[in-house]
């Protein structure tokens, strides 16, 4: 059945879409394409009048995760100002974080056990933020963690999601690879469960560089990426927030 409500909101949306594209054209200036993959692309633009750097994200699919994080304040988390949505295709403007992804400071050396704990804490804290909005993640990894100064920040929400607990599985799979728990390769439904594993799996590259397949962390860190790791969901930590104590 027709639904005049729905046509209603997405010929709106296509309208603010529109306008905001526009506005961006003429009010700011690209800096460098920071990210291309299929779905999209992620650009450094500078606001031409304050000369203020922000990140603007262009990509097909779901934005509903942004829009939860419209306005909202975390010192972990980026500051989303702007979202528009039209045909699928999204725009989202955010807050630059300035600094280096843990991915990048991998490639020079690994970190010890109380740095480890520091940053894990934080991503933690940031992964509690979007959890108690009712958002997954599911690609928490080194390139998606950003230092600012003593500050983690975690970054890109494009394959993030809201938890419903009714669905039996994902829609659509999204996640790294070697990262992403198994859940999320379609077995079940991937909820906060999931950003715990991929915390673990963090954590144990973070001290040893590899995959705890390879190469399991040692000692207290170590039991902490197993339980992180477990197969079943329901035997790994049963929130972020025991996960933070159990370091």
């Amino acid at each position: 059945m027709h639904n005049p409500s729905k046509t209603e909101g997405c010929r709106e949306g296509i309208i603010i879409y529109t306008w905001f594209s526009q506005a961006l054209q003429q009010e700011y200036d690209l800096v460098r394409r920071m990210k291309e993959s299929p779905r999209g692309h992620v650009d450094l633009i500078r606001h031409k009048k304050s000369g203020q750097l922000f990140v603007l994200r262009d990509f097909f699919g779901n934005c509903e995760v942004y829009r939860k994080l419209l306005h909202y304040t975390c010192p972990h988390l980026p500051t989303v100002y702007e979202v528009a949505e039209g045909n699928e295709k999204n725009l989202v403007l955010e807050e630059y974080i300035q600094g280096d992804t843990l991915g990048f400071l991998l490639e020079e050396s690994l970190f010890s056990p109380e740095e480890t704990k520091k940053i894990v804490a934080q991503v933690c804290q940031a992964l509690w933020a979007l959890h108690s909005l009712g958002a997954v993640h599911r690609d928490v990894k080194p390139e998606n963690i950003i230092l600012r100064g003593d500050t983690a920040v975690l970054i890109d929400f494009d394959a993030a999601r809201l938890h419903k607990p009714q669905a039996d599985n994902d829609t659509h799979i999204l996640g790294t690879t070697g990262f992403a728990a198994p859940e999320q390769y379609g077995l079940s439904q991937s909820g906060p469960l999931a950003d715990i594993y991929s915390v673990g799996i963090l954590i144990n590259v973070m001290r040893t560089g590899e995959h705890p397949s390879k190469k399991l962390a040692e000692g207290h860190l170590g039991r902490v990426v197993e339980k992180c790791t477990h197969v079943n969901p329901q035997r790994r930590y049963k929130n972020v927030l025991r996960l933070a104590d159990a370091l």
